[in-house]
């Protein structure tokens, strides 16, 4: 591919006043999923040199913070952290600037230094994407968004399965910005979970109240879950077969007495 083409958002970028070409993907991104709203407080981890904080800045007039391991240059209306996301210090340094209601949306555009070889780059990625994910499960609201950069390659399927468990809504998606020839694809997580619980998840419960729409609903550790196919004082093992904000479903895999 021909370089003043390869390079069209990089040139963009100069002309517009962003720091990198990848403002532009958070842009595109934001315009497909509507991550972020007017008064949302932002925290971009991995966040040098600055180009998707400058981004979150324009788009939502609430807290924006950046957080990496390199100091961020100054952005007018941004506050920054300089620590390592997977340090329980640098979590409370971005509690202490978001506050205890915690973010609306986490971003993370940020790459492992490549040597070349690409098994390992990728395991890199992941490890570091795996990373933002569990930063972000500390700061997020409930119902907060999160979208992340990944490297694919044969560990992708698993990490986004990871992503599936957090968020209601799961997507892999690559925005125009992106280099035709990179690998890059971004994740994105919508509507933050924070039930006790995850599909898959197994429990024995007691039937002790039937819904108006016929289903057993129970409790667990406070959440309600609606379990198909069942009668009225069954004991049952179940299965999570999905979660929703402020409910599950659940079907029926052993029947262990009435």
């Amino acid at each position: 591919m021909a370089r003043d083409q390869r390079d069209k958002y990089y040139w963009q970028a100069k002309v517009d006043g962003y720091r990198s070409r990848a403002a532009y993907k958070l842009i595109q991104i934001n315009r497909k999923f509507n991550l972020i709203e007017d008064q949302d407080t932002i925290v971009d981890l991995g966040a040098a040199p600055g180009g998707w904080l400058e981004v979150g800045r324009e788009l939502s007039k609430g807290k924006v913070v950046g957080v990496d391991i390199k100091r961020i240059s100054p952005i007018t209306g941004v506050d920054t952290i300089r620590g390592d996301i997977t340090s329980d210090n640098t979590i409370q340094k971005i509690m202490d600037l978001v506050g205890n209601q915690g973010a609306d949306v986490v971003i993370c555009d940020a790459a492992p230094n490549l040597s070349g070889n690409w098994s390992l780059d990728h395991a890199r990625s992941v490890n570091l994407a795996t990373s933002a994910l569990g930063c972000a499960k500390k700061i997020l609201k409930p119902q907060g968004h999160f979208v992340v950069k990944v490297f694919q390659g044969d560990m992708f399927k698993d990490y986004l399965d990871g992503v599936r468990d957090s968020f209601t809504y799961t997507r892999a998606h690559s925005p125009k910005a992106s280099r035709s020839e990179s690998a890059e694809i971004y994740v994105v997580g919508k509507k933050f979970l924070t039930a006790p619980l995850k599909k898959n998840d197994e429990f024995e419960v007691h039937i002790k109240k039937i819904g108006k729409g016929g289903d057993g609903a129970i409790q667990i550790e406070g959440f309600m879950v609606f379990v198909k196919d069942v009668e009225l004082g069954e004991i049952v093992r179940i299965k999570i077969a999905d979660v929703k904000p402020n409910f599950a479903f659940a079907n029926v895999v052993e029947r262990i007495s009435k």
